[in-house]
């Protein structure tokens, strides 16, 4: 029997955290990690598993609710829940967390309360420049992930094309280091010990990864062995020359 009942995915936007859940789902034994809690909006919580917003209820009453329906969702028929976690909407997290279970002492148990025993994953993108170039391209081209045979799997706005904007490009940077800096933060008041994943190695070599995550979590490593990635990289020449005119207006901002 594994270890854990849950693992929580603590991560920034394109860190390559969608292909490692459509890994794990694709499983069939790490349940079906996605961003449950992506807004931090109760509202919007409600309205994404489909439950009733009547305000005379007691929002403990309410939160319990939905963090029952997010279990059932973040299994995905197995034994695991998963779940990833963005960093810009953690703090509203945390604060719905400690109503919902106020008896205990700190976020990690009461994770632990809401979640029974996790492992925790920190995904990470070390080549910080590249994510905030993939991050507003995605902003501005409306389309955020591509399937491996080439059709769109999400788009949030009508295509049009990107131009680049060297302002917002140097504080998409900013931003993602700091969401880096603040989990490795909220690990060490914790006490966490973070499995560690990088965005280089899960693009260079996904079964690897994979097998890293469910040795983790003492579920059976085989899986991995036939894993195929179903999701395609976006980067492209726009890219590569994106990147490299944000290091040199970095590299300047140092001087």
């Amino acid at each position: 029997m594994t270890p854990y009942r849950s693992y929580v995915i603590c991560t920034s936007p394109r860190s390559g955290s969608t292909l490692l859940c459509r890994l794990l789902a694709a499983t069939g034994t790490a349940g079906r990690p996605s961003s449950l809690f992506h807004e931090p909006s109760l509202d919007d919580w409600l309205e994404r598993f489909e439950l009733s917003a009547d305000t005379d209820r007691d929002e403990r009453d309410v939160l319990a609710e939905i963090f029952a329906a997010a279990l059932d969702e973040g299994r995905g028929g197995t034994d695991i829940f998963g779940v990833r976690l963005q960093r810009h909407s953690f703090a509203f997290f945390r604060d719905k967390l400690a109503i919902l279970h106020p008896d205990r002492p700190s976020d990690h148990a009461r994770l632990e309360a809401a979640f029974g025993r996790t492992l925790f994953v920190h995904l990470t993108r070390a080549d910080k420049a590249a994510q905030a170039v993939s991050y507003v391209k995605a902003q501005q081209s409306g389309l955020w992930h591509r399937a491996s045979d080439g059709t769109e799997l999400e788009r949030l706005s009508p295509p049009r094309n990107p131009v680049y904007d060297a302002e917002l490009l140097r504080s998409t940077h900013d931003t993602m280091a700091t969401a880096d800096r603040d989990w490795e933060s909220w690990f060490a008041d914790q006490g966490i010990a973070p499995l560690r994943l990088t965005y280089e190695a899960l693009s260079d070599d996904p079964p690897a990864t994979l097998r890293l995550v469910l040795d983790a979590l003492g579920l059976d490593p085989s899986p991995a062995n036939t894993a195929v990635p179903d999701v395609a990289r976006l980067a492209d020449a726009t890219s590569r020359d994106w990147v490299a005119r944000l290091r040199a207006d970095l590299d300047a901002r140092k001087a």
